[in-house]
This record gives structure tokens, sequence and C-alpha cells, in this order.
């Protein structure tokens, strides 16, 4: 529309007008091409300094080359701290592990043999060995990647931004511009006088200054961001760039709830906040603060829950503060330091690498704060962010299960001992090829599978409660994530326990040794059940809070999902997905009849559904995970059809019958220990124990 106001000027001869409209158009490209040259130019730089090298046999001899010099078919070798220079198939050579994490997000390197494929980017950590360059450049596994970002077409906030400003302004001077036309020629006005009228509405309405004003901005955020060793490429990135350090970089955050005598119980938190001009003082202490204090960022920002002096007692009267540990000027510049400390570390059984914190805040003259949303309503705010923290501990419950059975697995195929149970003779085998040794590491797979596959969806829930274009679908989503938050982070966090601890099991009395590793991950998992909220709390709030508040409506949603599932499992011609689909008939009925029981017995004995609620919350968690095994079998079965890489997806099938036969069958156990009520739980007094 800017370049239509020039091009009407030019036509009425409106020559001020013209000049000063093409004058800032012109500035506008010059700066834009000015600073994407410059930043292009500094770019180039550095991709030659990075250049990467590659060993590559050219002419009977192994010479070093460019890797941007290969082409398919080129013969190269691979050897320990080489940077992989093209997608390659080795061909030769016993053995390299290549840490790909960057490529595919495995946090351990991959272990490559003979035939296999190796991405461009990855890393050689061990090994040596000859491949065969397959793709370069743009046709590797990173270049199509890399395109697949450059074509997607995001606009910045910016760019959103100033689009919704000209469109709305777009709008509103087309509209004038009709009307008036249509009044003007009524009257019979001449064409020229038209175009003036449309000319002068268009200035009128669109700053034509905009651009040359956002291209001036945006290179002076270059500038700046160049000082800090950061090049765009493009200018609309610069908004993304900059967030960056204001995301990730210069400051962590920490929740501050829990108190000496305020664990669970957060009414009875005693922490003051006492009001001074715009911001409060706070006073009090704090315990179990992660990471509340290091000096590996410039600052940490503490959420505190406190009271002001007039609030009302219990849950209902507790505000949400944030305290900086170094005050922030007015120029966006660190402060003072901020009168809160870190008095004590905890001395804890495992995670030894994250700080636990003992926190003072006010120790002299007050820690300066400030309210987050409303006052008393603190509690309500913090579950925003107790909900995610939630799933990411369940999530890191299932880490750690993870890397628990990685390394019980490959102790298990190296540790020699013993003959299989049929051989009198002959050499020893590894201790997988042992039946309770196999029994074992199935229960952690097929356990950690289903652990994932739950997670996945409910972070897919997560975002379609965020994004959906439904708000019935969003609302709809919203109430399966309310729902499940309390057994994602419950179920899989008991579950990583017993994983971690079955881990040691199979390496025997050598996982009881603190050399193998195997213990770290048991003393890791058995912080999760507890962090943000007991699995009994999260028990408590699925039967107290997340049933009672919709009378089941949503679980109810959530079993007619899995009787879609079952549905197609008893369509199957399939052996092994009838004895899944059976398996999962009967853990969802176990739900659905757990889940009647609980809400009957909630209204007039809460004291008996409480104590089944721990029991409740195991079964809907073994019951979700079998409903996404037996998804992943469906497509396991049509992918074998298909004849598509059998070996993974015949594992996939195998470790999917394997919970539904070994794993699944403690949901119709707890659901008789559910309906037993709590008559003998509750029989004893306090002094009989």
């Amino acid at each position: 529309m800017i370049e239509a106001a020039a091009l009407l000027s030019l036509l009425t001869r409106d020559w001020n007008d013209f000049l000063v409209i093409t004058t800032l158009l012109l500035f506008n490209a010059v700066i834009g091409f000015r600073e994407e040259a410059s930043a292009a130019n500094a770019l180039a730089a550095l991709k030659g300094q990075l250049a990467l090298k590659a060993r590559a046999l050219r002419d009977g001899e192994w010479r070093e080359i460019a890797a941007r010099d290969l082409a398919p078919g080129d013969i190269v070798r691979i050897r320990l701290g080489d940077i992989i220079p093209a997608d390659v198939k080795l061909i030769e050579g016993d053995y390299l592990s290549v840490d790909q994490a960057a490529l595919t997000g495995e946090s351990l390197p991959v272990d490559k043999k003979t035939g296999e494929v190796a991405f461009s980017g990855s890393i050689a950590k061990q090994g040596e060995m000859v491949a065969v360059v397959t793709g370069t450049g743009a046709n590797t596994f990173f270049g199509r990647t890399a395109k697949l970002v450059e074509t997607a077409g995001a606009k910045s906030h910016l760019q959103e931004s100033v689009l919704q400003i000209g469109n709305f302004l777009i709008f509103f001077a087309l509209t004038l511009i009709v009307v008036l036309s249509a009044v003007e020629l009524y009257w019979g006005t001449s064409f020229i006088h038209l175009l003036k009228l449309a000319l002068i509405l268009l200035v009128a309405s669109i700053p034509v200054a905009m651009p040359a004003v956002l291209s001036v901005t945006m290179a002076l955020g270059a500038l700046k961001l160049s000082k800090l060793k950061a090049i765009v490429s493009r200018m609309e990135a610069i908004e993304e760039m900059a967030g960056v350090d204001i995301l990730c970089s210069d400051k962590t955050g920490t929740m501050n709830l829990t108190e000496p005598q305020a664990g669970s119980d957060l009414s009875a938190v005693r922490a003051k906040a006492v009001p001074e001009a715009d911001h409060y003082r706070l006073y009090g202490q704090k315990i179990f603060i992660t990471w509340g204090d290091h000096d590996l960022t410039d600052n940490v920002v503490h959420l505190v829950l406190a009271r002001t002096p007039d609030a009302p007692e219990g849950v209902k009267g507790i505000s949400l503060f944030l305290v900086p540990k170094f005050l922030v000027n007015a120029d966006s510049s660190l402060g003072q330091r901020n009168d809160v400390q870190c008095v004590s570390i905890e001395h804890k059984l495992g995670i030894h690498a994250s700080p636990t914190c003992v926190m003072s805040f006010g120790d002299q003259d007050g820690a300066i704060g400030y309210l987050v949303g409303k006052e008393n309503k603190g509690l309500a705010h913090m579950f925003t962010m107790m909900n995610e923290a939630r799933q990411k501990v369940g999530i890191q419950g299932l880490g750690v299960a993870d890397r628990a059975y990685q390394q019980a697995r490959d102790y298990a195929k190296e540790r020699v001992q013993g003959r299989p149970l049929d051989q009198k003779s002959g050499d020893r085998v590894a201790i997988i090829q042992h039946p309770d040794v196999r029994r074992m590491l199935m229960t952690m797979k097929s356990q950690v599978e289903a652990m994932r596959a739950f997670a996945y969806v409910m972070a897919t829930d997560m975002d379609l409660a965020h994004k959906h274009p439904d708000a019935a679908e969003r609302q709809r989503r919203q109430a399966r994530v309310d729902l499940l938050i309390p057994v994602v982070k419950g179920w899989c966090t008991e579950l990583s326990v017993e994983i971690a601890s079955t881990g040691i099991q199979v390496h025997g009395g050598m996982g009881y040794v603190e050399e193998t590793g195997a213990c770290q991950y048991l003393r890791d998992a058995r912080v999760t059940p507890i962090y943000e909220g007991t699995t009994g709390i999260q028990a408590a709030d699925l039967v107290g809070r997340k049933l009672a508040m919709d009378q089941g409506a949503a679980m109810a949603d959530l079993i007619q999902e899995m009787r879609g599932i079952e549905a197609e499992l008893a369509q199957a011609d399939s052996a092994e997905l009838t004895v899944i689909g059976a398996s999962l008939t009967a853990g969802v009925q176990a739900l659905e009849q757990a889940t009647q029981w609980v809400l009957q017995t909630f209204s007039h004995d809460p004291n008996a559904a409480a104590v089944a609620s721990g029991n409740y919350l195991m079964l809907t968690g073994y019951v979700c995970g079998g409903w996404q095994m037996a998804r992943a079998a469906l497509v396991a079965k049509s992918k074998l059809d298909a004849g598509e890489d059998p070996g993974f997806h015949g594992a996939k099938l195998a470790t999917a019958r394997f919970y539904a036969e070994q794993i699944m069958p403690q949901a119709d156990a707890l659901l008789k220990i559910v309906r037993s009520g709590g008559s003998s739980i509750l029989a004893l007094s306090a002094e009989q124990f």
C-alpha cells in the first residue's frame, strides 16, 4: 500500500509526497540490503574457518580434502574425533561409535556396524571405519532438515504485529476510499480529484515511515547482537535471537513453596510479604529449593509463596511474588544484591549434580519482591507451573528408567556366566541367554516403552489444549491433561524406582558395587516420587479433585477412546493382536469399575476413597500404558505385513504382547485391592503401630 501511495502521488503529480515516500522506501531497502549483506559476509568468513576436512581415497591414495569437494561414491575414512563430512554407508571396519545427538536428540553415542548409515555432522567417538559417501550438502539428513526449517515460513512476533497493524489500516483506508468515492461520483467529481482524495487518505492512514523506522531499529539490534558474538542472516530473525539470551542464558528460576513446618500442607506457610511503595519486602525461609543459588547465570529469579499482613488463614491467603537474586536497574542492567541468601546445601541420597538449597529471605532489610497476579491467588498462579513441573518430573522418571534399562541390557550382553539350562557342557554364555534375566529385561523394556508412549501422548494433549483451533476440543484436551498429569507424574516415577532397582538385580553382585554405575540410577530415581508432590499427593489430587470435579466425565471420555482401540484389535486377524486386545479389554473394564467405585465411595466415605487412591492411580497408569502399547502393536503389525523393518517392528509387537500378558494383569489385582476398601488399613490406632 505504501508503494500504491507513491504511484498515486506520481499520477497526481504531487511531487512532495512522491519524493518523501520514495526516499523512505529506498532508505528501507538500502538498510535491509546492507545489514543482510554484512551478515552474509561474516557468516561466509566463519564458515570458511569452520570448513570440514575429509580423508578420501583419490587415485589409490588417502588424501585430505575439503568436505565440500566430496561427491556420492567417494570412499572416506572415519576416525576417532572426526566430524563425519557427509552422509555415508559404512563398508569396512569392525566398530564405530557415533554421537549424533545434535541431529536426532539421542543422549548416548550409537554403535554402528558395516552396512549401517552415519549422518553428516555427527561425531565419531570411538573406533575407525571406511565408508562410501551417499549424500552431500543439501542432500544429507542434516541438509534436508535445514531445508525444511528454511522453508517453514514462520513469521516473527514483530512481523505478525506489523502485519496486523498494516492490515487494519489498509482495510480502514480502502473502506473510506470506497465510501467517499461513491459519494464523490454521485456528485460528479472528476477522476483526478478522486485520485487526489485517495492519495490523501492513503498517506493519512498508513504510517509510511514505519518500515524505515523498523529497519533502523533492527539494524541497531543486529549491531548489538554482533558485539555479543551472535550473527543473524535475516533481519526478521533478530527478535528471536535477542530472545534467546532473555529466555535461556542470563537467568534461571526457582519455585519456593516448602518451609520447615509446611511441606505438603501449604496452608501452614509463614513467609510474609510487607507492602512498600511499588514492591514488597519478604521475610522467611524456604527449603528443598532446586538450583536455589549458583554462579552459572547472571541472575536467579525466585517465585515465592508468602502472606501479606492482612491475608486470610489457609491457602486462600497465599500470594505469589517474584524475588530476583540481583535487583534490575531501569536500563535492564543488574543492580545491587537482594536480601536473599542460600544458607545451606542439602546432602541428598542422589542427584548430587543438582544443588538443593535452604533459602533465607529478609535476614537484613527484607528481600524486595514484586507481586505476580493478584493477592491471595498465589497458589492458583503457582499451579500453572506446578502442573508443568509434575509432567517434567514424570519424564525425568522415564529418562532414569530408560538409562537403567540400557545399562542393564548392555551388561547382560557382555557378562558371561553359566550355561543354558538344557546344556550340561560347552561354552558358557552371556547372561542375557538365561530366562530370568530375559524376564527382568523385558519387564524393564516394556514398561519404559509404555511410559514413553504415554508421556508423548500427554505432551500432545498439552499442545492441543493450548493450540487446537476448536475451542470445544481445547477444553476437552485440557480436561484430559488435568485428569492425567497426576498419573504421568505418579505412575512413571514409581516405575522408575522399580526399574532402576531391577537394573541392579540384572547386574547381580556387581550392581551393588559403585564402579558399575547401576546404583546411581536407583539413587537418582528415588527422589522422583517425592518431587513436586509425593505419589500420595498425586493420588489424592486424582481422586479428590480431578475425578470429583467433573464426576468422572473426563475419565469416561478417556475410556471411550480406549474402547476404540479395542474395536480395532477385535477386527484384526492376528494371534498377537488377539491376545493384546483381550488384555486391553480386561484392563479397561477394571479401570471403569474402579472409577465407578471411587466416585460412589468418595461421596459418603472419603477416607476409604483416599485409602484406595494410590492403587487407583497405579491401575490407571498400567491401563494407559497398555492402551498405548496396543496402539503401537497395531502399527507394528501393519508395518510387518508391508515388509518394513521386520527386526524393529517384530520387537515392538513382541514387547507389546509381553506387556499385555505380564504387566497388564496387575490392573485386575489392583481393582480387587481398590474395592476392598480401607477398613484394614485404618484398623489400628496410632499407638498400636
